[in-house]
């Protein structure tokens, strides 16, 4: 009698094995549900509940989590601004008042702080789980950029954090997409996030950008990327001298720079200097990217030089 009871369990116990969802169904049930309703949509919260209670430490799940909540946090308000763009948008309407006074109006993100630490809170337990994933941790300081708005200071302690990291352990990073993430993968993010800092525009974004490429000049140095990243923040304030300094130091090793020859154009016309404008003219003329763009700068290079 007691042998047949052990076999009734041990064939209950394998039916309820085989009853229990696979993370693969969890992981396809989710995308498809996802795909209809959104990250955060009706039936979504439940699905994760049920897939967290069989699979607490998958990370597909704490990346889904990651989602379900981040998109939770976010609800949209309009603001009115005394300025023509605001975290590197234009307005939804511009306006102006009665004095011609500017009176823009903005669409803007509001998070809620719970939701989002929620968020977080899933990225860092997928992170932990998976810390060779680095598009885990660009899913995290993307959320955290956007969150932070015009003060991204966390933002900007994370990737010097994550700079340093890298070029101290050198990680065997995987990157969805990529086959591998060398240092010239791993500073084109780093660029990818000073050109975020650069396009919000804020006084506080602006020295974010000039801190984190300074903080990558350290490992990679001379690199024209963010060399010309520090010229471009002396140009925006105004500090030509400063400015030139970094775009001579770039186009002495790198002539074929459009980035730092543009820049140079820029600079030249903004101080009027016709003799530094031809410097950058006869570069464009013989590095310009397209025939137009090296005709179009010859043709005003000889027209200077006719006057």
């Amino acid at each position: 009698m007691k042998r047949f009871l052990s076999i009734a369990v041990l064939l209950a116990c394998s039916l309820a094995a085989l009853a229990q969802t696979t993370q693969e169904e969890y992981l396809r049930r989710y995308t498809n549900l996802a795909e209809r309703v959104g990250a955060a949509g009706v039936g979504v919260e439940t699905l994760l509940d049920k897939w967290e209670a069989d699979y607490p430490d998958d990370d597909q799940q704490l990346l889904a989590r990651f989602a379900f909540c981040f998109a939770r946090s976010q609800s949209s308000r309009v603001i009115q601004l005394p300025q023509d763009r605001y975290l590197g948008n234009a307005p939804i309407l511009p306006m102006t008042d009665s004095l011609g006074n500017k009176c823009n109006y903005f669409e803007d993100t509001v998070y809620d702080d719970e939701l989002y630490a929620s968020a977080n809170s899933a990225i860092d337990r997928a992170i932990a789980l998976k810390n060779w994933k680095l598009d885990y941790r660009f899913l995290k300081l993307n959320a955290m950029l956007a969150y932070e708005k015009e003060s991204p200071d966390m933002t900007l302690q994370q990737l010097k954090a994550l700079a340093d990291e890298h070029y101290s352990r050198h990680p065997a990073w995987t990157c969805e997409g990529m086959e591998k993430v060398g240092d010239e993968e791993f500073n084109a993010f780093m660029q990818d996030y000073c050109a975020a800092f650069f396009r919000i525009g804020s006084d506080a974004s602006a020295e974010a950008f000039k801190s984190l490429s300074e903080h990558m000049l350290r490992y990679s140095k001379n690199n024209p990327l963010f060399q010309g990243n520090i010229g471009s923040y002396y140009l925006v304030k105004k500090e030509y001298k400063k400015a030139a300094k970094q775009f001579d130091a770039v186009l002495k090793k790198h002539p074929e720079d459009l980035t730092a020859i543009r820049n140079g154009l820029i600079l030249a016309r903004s101080t009027k200097d016709s003799k530094l404008e031809k410097k950058y003219l006869a570069m464009m003329a013989k590095y310009g990217e397209t025939e137009q763009d090296r005709l179009g700068a010859q043709m005003k290079l000889d027209a200077m030089n006719r006057k």
